[in-house]
């Protein structure tokens, strides 16, 4: 499913952490795995471009080359050892230069780490990472510092990932499902991983309700989640029975928020009613719209929150009708910035 895999890099340790994942995934694929640089230009450097057009222009070209070298020599990485792998440099703005390149390689997939509210100049949370899983048309797979995957380019064999996976009833919650299937098959292989589907059950002011009400509310979500996962399962089966070798489970909680409840058992595996003995997941993978109206799951509300308050992986994936309907609206004339090719 991922045969090509784009990393954006800022030039930093940190966002080098997204190499070694996604080198395992292109391995166990046979894809490629496309290092991106994008040189920031922002609006003072051309603004001052024609006051000194020499100067500015030589500038420019010493930071093209520096990331050129610098691309070059990461591909020659252990870990990327035996990897097809591509490298482009581009100037423009990060997010948007990501965005455009994604079509340009038939990206299946974006691997690239996030450094959270740290404090540093790179690319944060909030900034660039946000913007491109708010806008991908592809899967968007956010790394956390001090959370690795499997990414060991020679895994142990009992490797085990396992992802928590928040349905809410929806088709479009379900739309998370496939990728994060691939994602933990390819990881956890040649080992066995655990595709666990979760369902909060929102109850604020739970200690008013009864204990048979609860119960009552819980037994209702079981019997949903236990059907749907029974359909997922068969179809996963159906579809990729030789490529996936994975586990599948289920559980349903109770919480007074659903961020809040994805990301409290996702991290500890507290109150996950079924799947008792957990000490958490190592990764979550969710769309980014489920509910509609006023509960939708959309960037900016649950999976923005999650995104900002785990300190795990996440998979963020966007239904496929919003990405239609997104890119029939940018179809039409727009002053949005294109990227500009370096020659």
């Amino acid at each position: 499913m991922f045969g090509n895999i784009l990393v954006p890099l800022d030039g930093s340790s940190r966002a080098e952490q997204a190499i070694p994942v996604a080198a395992r995934l292109a391995r166990v694929s046979g894809g490629t795995v496309v290092l991106l640089r994008v040189v920031y230009t922002p609006d003072d450097y051309i603004a001052y471009q024609t006051l000194e057009p020499i100067m500015m222009q030589k500038s420019l070209g010493v930071e093209l080359e520096e990331a050129r070298n610098y691309l070059d020599k990461l591909t020659h990485l252990d870990d990327l050892a035996g990897v097809h792998t591509k490298t482009d440099v581009f100037t423009g703005d990060a997010a948007a230069t990501i965005l455009s390149t994604v079509d340009e390689y038939h990206s299946d997939l974006i691997v690239m780490s996030s450094h959270g509210y740290t404090g540093m100049k790179h690319w944060i949370m909030g900034s660039i990472a946000e913007k491109v899983a708010q806008h991908a048309p592809v899967p968007v797979l956010v790394l956390r510092e001090g959370k690795p995957l499997f990414a060991d380019h020679r895994p142990a064999e009992n490797a085990s990932l396992r992802a928590l996976v928040p349905l809410d009833g929806s088709a479009r919650a379900e739309t998370a499902i496939a990728p994060a299937a691939h994602l933990v098959a390819a990881l956890s292989a040649p080992g066995k991983g655990t595709l666990h589907l979760t369902q909060v059950i929102i109850m604020p002011g739970r200690e008013t309700v009864s204990q048979n009400e609860q119960e009552a509310l819980l037994q209702q979500a079981r019997q949903n989640l236990q059907s749907s996962v029974e359909e997922i399962r068969d179809g996963l089966m159906a579809d990729y029975e030789a490529e996936l070798k994975l586990a599948i489970t289920w559980s349903v909680t109770i919480d007074d928020d659903i961020a809040a409840g994805i990301v409290r058992v996702a991290e500890t595996g507290d109150g996950a009613e079924g799947a008792s003995g957990l000490e958490g997941y190592d990764i979550i993978a969710m769309a980014t719209h489920g509910y509609s109206g006023l509960q939708r799951w959309a960037l900016g509300s649950t999976s923005e929150r999650v995104l900002h308050t785990t300190r795990l992986p996440l998979l963020i994936v966007r239904p496929p009708d919003v990405i239609i309907r997104e890119q029939r609206a940018s179809a039409r004339p727009t002053t949005e910035a294109i990227k500009q090719p370096v020659v």
